[in-house]
């Protein structure tokens, strides 16, 4: 059986892979765009009217081959996942750390497994599009990738004169002669390139369809969890059997076309719970470690589903509470308030225009000091007012730009202004943790709450768009503002940071609550009360 597994294995091909791109053609100024495909077959096309139309044509390109594809049958379920065969880049934050001539990754970081699924992905800059062959895991685990099609399972070869090893059920043979592979792990496995040699065949773990009567019957039957062999002899049988269970409901969750986090933190959860039974039965010291990332795990697990959602952590899980997808998860919303406490610490006037500009052009320079704007930002931040308060920040030496104030506020998103802003350099102390993809988020955050639509059409003024910010960063997970237990925020605070007295923050939240903000809120005794209106729930910030 080993040479016929080995043999499967060679049978394997690449997963193929189309890349179509968009890159400036010619002088920048001219703003032409060329459109290239990783297809030999497909011939460049440039065009000359700009990214928009070449953003078009290469969508269209896209679904020219991914018709292609669907017409010469699909995704191949002997195909192995392109991702894998790239060293994990797409998902994993740091490809050297690859095994090719590096370290081995971190564990977790480049596993892959389940079916092969046909996949998109569109770079969220619209430069860059990607059709692949890959695992359902790597597919969940790429940001902005979405699966289209799955392939069938392959058919593993056999023999018919095959027969269960003793203590078995023939449910496992039924299983092997019609189930597929259920995972396909990247750091084990030879690649399809011949990394591996083939007199090494790597055997290939399947999932076990368990059902009630097979479970009841298992009497001495082993199985295998964590890489790790359950004892034919464990006692209690209870502990054996949930062992082998759970085993088979870990690889069946692997063959899963998408992740259902609740489901894998239930899987968790019950495998914390019985390597802690098995540490107190054998006395294994590693078994009750195992244990303890289980539970990590599933904590972890629960969280993002929590953040994706917006639900109360350790709530009861009734499905009761409002499901809100929320722009920012809770660690980000954290993040987010860090920003605005050090924006109001170091905006070099105190001004509300003045700290609104250095917020937002804060979060475009965080991570490296430098960023870049355009002319229709600064405008649509301080309609009318954009131009004075550049030249404060200039001449306050907090901003640096390349040419004049008024060249900036001229530049087009084609060719936009690189700012520079000296007490964000690498060379100065660090007062952010957070990473490029985190920045990313709560810059859109912000400009979603700026730009909002309500907030443009009423012209509000800049007090009144921090004062959104403000509330927007410091809500429960229903939209109530502060914690549930501290009846609203502190009005001083809120105040401080609109560059308002606290009198005055009466008038700006009436203006919040006609432009379908707020609801419910009130600025008396020193609180400020009130919850986030409906259409505004995805930018709160969990507190």
């Amino acid at each position: 059986m080993t040479v016929e597994a080995g043999a499967w294995q060679e049978e394997r091909v690449a997963g193929r892979v189309w890349t179509v791109r968009l890159d400036p053609y010619g002088r920048p100024s001219a703003g032409a765009v060329k459109l290239s495909c990783s297809r030999p077959a497909c011939a460049d096309q440039r065009f000359a009217d700009g990214a928009a139309a070449g953003r078009k044509a290469a969508v269209g390109h896209v679904n020219m081959h991914l018709a292609h594809i669907r017409a010469g049958g699909g995704p191949r379920g002997e195909a192995w996942c392109a991702c894998r065969a790239a060293d994990c880049a797409w998902h994993t934050p740091d490809p050297e750390a690859g095994r090719r001539g590096g370290a081995r990754p971190v564990a977790g970081s480049v596993r892959c497994g389940g079916p092969v699924v046909l996949t998109v992905y569109a770079d969220r800059t619209g430069r860059l599009w990607r059709i692949a062959e890959m695992c359902a895991r790597c597919a969940a685990a790429t940001v902005d990738c979405r699966t289209l099609d799955t392939a069938p399972p392959p058919a593993r070869p056999g023999r018919a004169t095959d027969k269960p090893a003793p203590g078995r059920e023939p449910a496992d043979t039924t299983a092997r002669a019609g189930e597929s592979v259920a995972a396909l792990f990247s750091d084990r496995l030879p690649s399809p390139t011949g990394a591996t040699s083939p007199a090494e065949p790597t055997s290939v773990p399947r999932a076990r369809a368990a059902t009630p009567a097979t479970a009841s019957g298992r009497g001495r039957q082993w199985g295998k969890i964590a890489q790790r062999t359950v004892p034919r002899d464990l006692e209690p049988d209870a502990l054996r059997n949930e062992l082998i269970e759970l085993g088979d409901a870990f690889r069946a969750y692997q063959q899963r076309t998408e992740p259902d986090p609740a489901l894998l933190a239930e899987l968790h959860e019950r495998k914390a719970k019985a390597f802690a039974l098995w540490a107190d039965v054998s006395g294994d010291g590693s078994l009750r470690e195992e244990a303890n990332r289980a539970e990590k795990a599933a904590q972890t697990t629960r969280e993002m589903q929590n953040n994706r959602v917006g639900r109360i952590i350790g709530g009861t899980g009734s499905g009761d509470e409002p499901v809100v997808e929320r722009l920012l998860t809770q660690k980000q919303a954290m993040h987010a308030r860090t920003v605005l406490e050090y924006v109001e610490a170091h905006a070099p006037h105190p001004e509300a225009e003045v700290r609104l500009a250095v917020l937002m052009l804060t979060l475009r320079a965080a991570r490296a000091g430098a960023g870049n704007v355009t002319g229709q930002d600064l405008t649509g931040w301080l309609p009318g007012d954009a131009e004075r308060v550049l030249d404060q920040l200039v001449a306050a030496d907090w901003l640096r730009l390349p040419g004049t104030v008024t060249e900036a506020l001229a530049s087009q998103p084609e060719n936009p202004t690189a700012i520079t802003v000296p007490t964000l350099l690498p060379e100065q102390p660090r007062p952010f943790t957070f990473g490029k993809t985190t920045r990313s988020k709560l810059s859109g955050w912000a400009q979603k709450a700026v730009g909002d639509r309500k907030i443009r059409k009423k012209k509000l003024g800049a007090a009144t768009r921090l004062l959104a910010l403000y509330a927007a960063a410091h809500t429960s997970p229903d939209g109530q503002l502060g914690h549930p237990e501290d009846d609203g925020l502190p009005l001083n605070r809120a105040a401080a940071f609109c560059a308002l007295f606290p009198d005055q923050v009466a008038e700006h939240v009436e203006l919040l609550v006609a432009a379908d903000w707020l609801t419910g809120a009130d600025a008396t005794g020193g609180r400020l009360r009130g919850r986030l209106a409906e259409r505004i729930l995805p930018l709160g910030g969990l507190l």
